[in-house]
């Protein structure tokens, strides 16, 4: 696992249920492991959003903020969100119709007892974190 470099992100992933946690962390995980993959991304900063844990290429600024969360509201759920500004869900919504289940403009949801289809989320990552390059 990633080491934490933020202890405020650390105590937030702390507060969800171990089994979202978990799903949470996997998540956390490929999109380390996909900003290190992805020629020009470079380092990749991990803060809170909304109080939600979020992740920038603060290095390359050639991204656009990924955050993840789970909602009370919905407890058998958890997201991924994209700048509702940008056109990263609605790409998405096109390449892969069927994959996932869409929140807007905004978001892909996930159930917990389900594991998401990694390879077309790495890609979606991957488009986030290299979103801005010209």
């Amino acid at each position: 696992m990633t080491p934490f470099r933020n202890a405020a992100v650390q105590r937030t992933y702390a507060t969800y249920p171990a089994a979202v946690r978990a799903r949470l962390l996997a998540l956390r995980e490929l999109i380390f492991a996909t900003a290190a993959s992805t020629e020009g991304v470079g380092a990749i900063e991990e803060t809170l959003k909304w109080g939600e844990p979020a992740y920038l290429t603060t290095e390359s600024k050639g991204g656009s903020t990924i955050r993840l969360a789970w909602k009370k509201s919905a407890p058998a759920q958890y997201a991924i969100y994209f700048n509702c500004n940008t056109t990263l869900v609605d790409t998405f919504r096109s390449i892969f119709p069927h994959d996932f289940v869409f929140d807007g403009s905004r978001a892909l949801v996930f159930e917990q007892s389900a594991a998401p289809p990694v390879d077309a989320l790495a890609f979606c990552i991957a488009s986030a974190l290299t979103y801005h390059r010209s």
